[in-house]
């Protein structure tokens, strides 16, 4: 399917036309009980579902992490399973145990002492990854598994049948990895200043694969690119922790009454109903708790509904502010939170909190009620998304101070984070199959919402002329939009920055706000809680939309073709009104018999069989005059030539011509240059200053992708034009886009016209063969 997916097919690559606007059927799956040709869930439609218990133990002096959960496994398919397959994505951290998907290599021009080493052939464990300490059924009785890099195999006792459950039991531990050394999305940070650290729990349990309708086990592995496919449930975890430190994570808490303080529990309940971001856990008691590093524990239980997926944060180091944010169209409260070190207290504790609120109530507008009752943002000098809670960075200098960069991207990594609550967190694509399901439809609704938090924001993404300099690149250096994640060299242009400003171009110059805005809403709204693929989405669009697509999907997702669209040559003509209009005329001759050219296989046959008489020997009266012509009964003379001479068109009165003596036509002859069909957007400005604008559709190259023309007819003198005046089309040269020197003017006759009565099929003027002859029958 992958390879299929990502190939531009076309029927007609050698022609000129019939290639930009075929439709995406070679393409596109086939529509089934699951999935329909309008891009919904089809009335079969299901999906599984995997219910966790956990309870996890934070070892700080060790830097361990230790948990136990329980599974229950909802078989929802017709199928039935022989297997589950678990991700083990702590396993990427390992110098052994991880996918092996290795990168090219060059000696450096400089490095660090702390990155050479010699080579270990061959590779030394080192440590991490996770360490499988038990595998059983709910009653304590091993199963069987194996661990294949980043996904291990369970083998079921027995087949599980569509509609059981299965329950079993994993104990586990692993070794904290240093993600600001190693990378990764999860691990600990150190703060060497005041010996602390600061904790996020991601992709941190064994979770489980995604079997579904189009693909069976999603069980591709993590090789730290390509992100997740991930199977909703409900959670229950247990946090054992120490006991000075604030957690925030997936879900509600459900015994805050217990790890807080009475003031700061009493501050919780003030925040419910405030109108500005409120402390809980306060800048003073986070400094405290810096210097306090107890000894004793605590236990926070956190449970959340109808998630993919749960991740948390720990650290003595938080600060904790909230507020509410009622989402109108389903009027849910959300918590809006936000826990950040005092690093970065002179941003988080102005914006953050408010921007987590902004975020939410625009993407609820563009695309479904936010449903759940908390949203997060955490300061971790990284930017990464879970349900209901992200990571994201924005310190400020030591003294306080922060550059308009920084606050800019921290605005940005926040609204970009918590956006991704709806892609994919809700409308549940599968990120390590197509990443640009989730980051390209969430840079795109973060766009919406960053030119909604500022009219000035320096977005960096979906405006069209930002994408230019990528689609410049030779193609060598290009992918499909539809590529696998692992195998995308410019991994952000073409997974966020494309797909986002293709959006954003079929919303602002393609189709229009309102049917856009419908249509994407419709999506979402469709496959929310859903696993939708790239098909369900385009299907979606077009479907709600009444508009074909097909061509821009085709162009803008499966090739590398850019938009380079130039204006060739500008002829420009002036009215002539004294020119002589002569009758025209022209020769022919008669027409021969209507035989073919030679008398095939059935009418021989025919003639042959004694069986069959033919209806015009049967009834003689419809033998006419070309029954007998066609058989020689008729003499014609088919040599002869005859004339027919029209009438002249009459010069225009002088009323008429003073209507149009001040009209001057402009055929403007375009070239597609790059490849990538797109509207063209003309503006016209004219010697006295006035200026008109005209968009003509993508359709006008349906005929010849390669060059068109258009003519327009102006009252008054053209001094230039310009191609996408606003640079809404990503074109990658503007110097062809402009016009300004005009030939000199050819001349175009106009005369009066003729209106002359034609019946449809008719020649008139023309002598047919039964005139010639002079017969009537």
């Amino acid at each position: 399917m992958v390879s299929i997916s990502a190939q531009n097919i076309q029927n007609n690559p050698g022609s000129n036309h019939g290639n930009k606007f075929e439709q995406l059927g070679t393409i596109l799956p086939t529509p089934n009980n699951y999935r329909t040709a309008s891009g919904a869930p089809g009335h079969d439609y299901w999906q599984q579902r995997a219910d966790y218990d956990i309870s996890a133990y934070l070892d700080e002096d060790k830097l361990n992490l230790k948990g136990s959960e329980t599974i229950t496994y909802y078989n929802n398919s017709p199928d039935e399973l022989e297997y589950l397959w678990i991700q083990l994505d702590e396993n990427q951290q390992s110098s052994v145990k991880n996918a092996g998907y290795d990168n090219s290599s060059v000696l450096p021009k400089q490095t660090s002492s702390s990155r050479l080493s010699a080579s270990e052939l061959p590779a030394k464990d080192n440590g991490f990854g996770i360490n499988l300490e038990k595998v059983t059924d709910a009653d304590g009785k091993p199963l069987s598994y194996v661990v294949n890099k980043t996904m291990m195999r369970i083998d079921l006792p027995k087949k599980l049948k569509k509609g059981e459950n299965f329950k079993f039991k994993i104990d586990w531990n692993y070794n904290i990895a240093d993600r600001m050394k190693m990378g990764g999305r999860g691990g600990y940070e150190f703060f060497p200043e005041d010996g602390n650290y600061l904790f996020t729990m991601t992709q941190w349990y064994p979770r489980l694969c995604v079997y579904s309708d189009f693909q069976g086990w999603q069980n591709h592995q993590f090789t730290g690119r390509g992100e997740f496919a991930l199977t909703f449930g409900n959670f229950k975890v247990k946090m054992n922790v120490p006991a000075d430190h604030t957690i925030a994570s997936t879900g509600v808490g459900k015994n805050f009454s217990e790890v807080l303080t009475p003031e700061q529990l009493a501050r919780w309940q003030k925040a419910q109903n405030a109108t500005e971001p409120v402390e809980i856990v306060t800048l003073d008691e986070a400094k405290k708790a810096e210097k306090s590093k107890s000894k004793n524990r605590k236990t926070w239980v956190f449970e959340a509904e109808n998630v993919r997926d749960f991740a948390w944060t720990s650290s003595r180091k938080f600060i904790w502010d909230a507020m509410p944010q009622v989402i109108a169209e389903n009027n849910n409260k959300v918590m809006c939170m936000s826990l950040y070190p005092k690093e970065a207290y002179g941003l988080y504790r102005k914006y953050s909190t408010k921007a987590v609120a902004h975020t939410i109530k625009t993407y609820s507008d563009f695309t479904i009620p936010y449903p759940y009752p908390v949203a997060q943002s955490i300061e971790a000098a990284n930017g990464m998304e879970y349900p209901m809670i992200c990571f994201n960075y924005g310190r400020t200098e030591k003294d306080g101070t922060y550059s308009e960069g920084i606050k800019n991207g921290m605005l940005g990594v926040i609204i970009h984070e918590v956006g991704h609550n709806f892609f994919p967190m809700i409308i549940n694509s599968d990120e390590r199959q197509w990443s640009w399901m989730d980051e390209g439809l969430n840079t795109f609704v973060e766009y919406l919402t960053e030119e909604l938090w500022d009219n000035k924001f320096p977005s960096k993404r979906g405006p069209a002329h930002t994408i230019v300099d990528y689609m410049k690149l030779p193609k060598d250096q290009l992918e499909p939009i539809m590529s696998n994640s692992e195998n995308i060299i410019q991994f952000g242009p073409n997974a966020y920055s494309k797909p986002a400003t293709g959006l954003n171009i079929l919303r602002e110059t393609i189709m229009g706000r309102e049917l856009f805005d419908k249509a994407f809403k419709t999506y979402a709204k469709r496959w929310a809680f859903r696993h939708p693929e790239p098909a369900d989405f385009f299907r979606t669009m077009e479907d709600a939309s009444g508009e074909d697509l097909d061509w821009f999907w085709r162009g803008w997702f499966y090739s590398t073709d850019p938009v380079d669209i130039a204006i060739d040559k500008v002829t420009v003509a002036t009215p002539d009104f004294d020119g002589k209009a002569n009758a025209r005329e022209f020769k022919y001759k008669v027409e021969k018999p209507a035989l073919n050219d030679f008398e095939d296989i059935s009418k021989i046959r025919n003639r042959e069989d004694k069986k069959i008489t033919f209806y015009t020997d049967k009834d003689t009266s419809t033998q006419d005059f070309y029954w007998r012509y066609d058989r020689g009964l008729e003499n014609v003379d088919t040599t002869k030539e005859y004339t027919i001479k029209g009438e002249a068109a009459e010069n225009l009165t002088e009323k008429e011509r003073e209507k149009f003596k001040n009209l001057t036509g402009y055929q403007i002859d375009f070239s597609n240059k790059g490849g990538l069909v797109m509207p063209l957007i003309l503006e016209f400005t004219f010697e006295d200053g006035s200026k008109l604008n005209d968009k003509i559709s993508a359709q006008i190259w349906r005929k010849n992708e390669k060059t068109v023309s258009k003519t327009y007819f102006f009252d008054k003198k053209l001094k230039s034009i310009q191609l996408d005046p606003m640079k809404e089309t990503a074109d990658i040269d503007t110097s062809n886009n402009f016009w300004g020197t005009f030939s000199e003017p050819t001349k175009f006759q106009v005369f009066k016209d003729r209106q002359q009565q034609r019946a449809r099929g008719a020649a008139p003027g023309m002598v047919n063969p039964m005139q010639a002859a002079g017969k009537k029958n």
